[in-house]
C-alpha cells in the first residue's frame, strides 16, 4: 500500500515527516472519561446470554435492563459531552436536560432489573442504589446554574449562548465533510481555522 510522506517542500512540512494534525478543540469525543463510558456500553452485553433464562419473566426483565442500561450509557456519554463543552464556555447556559442525572437514575434501575430474579426485591434496590451513587461519584452531576453571565439581561445571555452553539454546529458540519474527502492538507488547514474560530468564539463571550 501506498503511504504518502512529506519532504522538505512538501506543505505538510519538512525533513521527510508529514507534521501531526493539529487537535481541534472541543471534539465531539469525551476525552476525560472516554474509557469509562465505553466500559457503560460493554457491561451490559452479558445480559444478552442471560436472556433465555428461567421463562418468559427472566426473558422480560433481562430485556428492560439490557435496554435500559443501554440507554444509560448513551445519556452519560451526551451528558460528559454537554459539561465538557460548558467547561470550555465563558458564558454557557446550563443543559436543557440533566442527562447524567437520568442516566445514573437509568443506571440503578437496570441492575436492579437486571438482579431482581436472584437477589430479592431487598437485594435489587440496594444493587440498584448503590449502581446510581457509583455512577454520579464516577461522573459527576451535570452543570446545574448558567456561568459568565452575571449582571447580563437573559435576551442577552440567549443570544451569545444561541450564536455561538450555531456556529460550533457548523464547524462540527465542516469536519465531517472534510474528513470524508482524505485531503491531509485539507483537513490540517481546515483544524487550523477551526482553532482560530473557536478563540474568536471565547473572545465574543
Amino acid at each position: 500500500m501506498a503511504q504518502k510522506y512529506g519532504g522538505k517542500y512538501s506543505p505538510n512540512g519538512a525533513q521527510g515527516q508529514a507534521s501531526p494534525r493539529p487537535r481541534a478543540p472541543n471534539s465531539q469525543t469525551p476525552a476525560r472519561a472516554g474509557a469509562r463510558i465505553n466500559l457503560l456500553f460493554l457491561a451490559p452485553l452479558p445480559l444478552v446470554f442471560a436472556i433465555f433464562g428461567d421463562g418468559a419473566i427472566s426473558l422480560a426483565l433481562n430485556l428492560v435492563a439490557l435496554a435500559v442500561l443501554l440507554l444509560s450509557a448513551w445519556l452519560t456519554r451526551d451528558g460528559v459531552r454537554a459539561h465538557e463543552a460548558y467547561d470550555a464556555r465563558k458564558i454557557a447556559k446550563r443543559p436543557a436536560i440533566p442527562r447524567k442525572l437520568f442516566a445514573a437514575s437509568l443506571m440503578g434501575v437496570g441492575l436492579a432489573l437486571a438482579s431482581v430474579m436472584t437477589s430479592g426485591m431487598v437485594g435489587a434496590l440496594i444493587i440498584g442504589g448503590a449502581g446510581a451513587a457509583l455512577h454520579i461519584a464516577s461522573f459527576g452531576m451535570d452543570p446545574m446554574r448558567s456561568k459568565g453571565a452575571e449582571g447580563i439581561d437573559q435576551f442577552q445571555q440567549d443570544r451569545v449562548a444561541r450564536v455561538v452553539e450555531e456556529a460550533e454546529i457548523h464547524l462540527a458540519s465542516m469536519s465531517r465533510h472534510i474528513d470524508s474527502l482524505g485531503d491531509r492538507t485539507l483537513e490540517t488547514r481546515v483544524a487550523r481555522f477551526q482553532d482560530t474560530a473557536r478563540t474568536m468564539f471565547r473572545t465574543v463571550e
